[in-house]
């Protein structure tokens, strides 16, 4: 049986930690994404990694392939850990699995994160831009991702024994994300933000502006230079613009202009 521990990963024990920030990966990743973020943030915030099953140090565990079952999970693995408050940060399909984690959690609990974080995906309501990509044959299904998110290196899209190990965590993932639909619920009492790439046509600004419709308080809209995976390269401001909103969140709108380019 999986223990709770195995689900998250402090990267540091901060025993002043006054906020948790757990994080939670996009589609076919890891919490090693995350990894080197714990020097970048305040040190009262304690970054807490989400791991997945299927990817990483839980390889050999079967990935979920439904929202549903997977956040009513997490939401039992994060409730001895309520003990502080916390924020929620999920990019791409962690943004997707955060926002209904934050659902499930005021659902089991009563409890919301003092920040929601959504990065690189439209608002849950907004109309999908993806085909369904799951049912494809591997070949098929791996250009087409790679066409999609441009993310998977070419030394995994050119080795069998790779992609054997590789797409069934892919397959599960994007199944998620196809067989995911939204139900109106009211919404969610605490502040939103809102972040992704200036070049990402599949989250438009439009898109991220439409979380405001998910949120009783601020909402807060931020792009950064580069495309869906912006937070690669753009991690520094990033997290500088994430300590700000955990230290001292400002009000709507305060930082809805996106950074220009250098």
């Amino acid at each position: 049986m999986t223990s709770d521990a195995e689900w998250l990963i402090f990267s540091q024990s901060r025993s002043q930690a006054r906020l948790r920030l757990y994080c939670l990966p996009h589609a076919g990743g890891g919490a090693a994404a995350y990894a080197a973020w714990a020097n970048l943030l305040p040190p009262d915030v304690e970054l807490c990694r989400v791991q997945l099953p299927g990817r990483e140090n839980r390889l050999r565990e079967a990935p979920f392939a439904a929202l549903t079952p997977l956040v009513e999970v997490l939401a039992k693995v994060l409730r001895p850990q309520l003990d502080l408050p916390f924020a929620l940060f999920g990019h791409s399909m962690g943004a997707l699995i955060a926002f209904e984690l934050a659902r499930q959690l005021r659902c089991d609990s009563g409890v919301l994160p003092a920040q929601l974080f959504v990065s690189g995906r439209w608002a849950p309501h907004w109309p999908s831009p993806d085909p369904a990509l799951a049912q494809l044959p591997d070949a098929e299904f791996i250009v087409a991702l790679r066409a999609r998110y441009n993310n998977i290196p070419d030394i995994v899209a050119n080795d069998p024994e790779l992609l054997a190990i590789y797409v069934p965590l892919l397959r599960a993932d994007v199944t998620l994300l196809d067989t995911y639909i939204y139900t109106p619920e009211r919404a969610l009492d605490c502040p939103i933000v809102a972040l992704g790439g200036v070049d990402d046509a599949r989250v438009p600004r439009a898109s991220l502006e439409a979380w405001r419709e998910h949120s009783t308080q601020s909402v807060v809209v931020q792009q950064f230079p580069g495309g869906h995976f912006y937070l690669q390269r753009e991690h520094p401001a990033l997290l500088k613009v994430l300590a700000q909103q955990l230290t001292s969140p400002p009000k709507d709108g305060d930082y809805s202009l996106s950074i220009s380019r250098s």
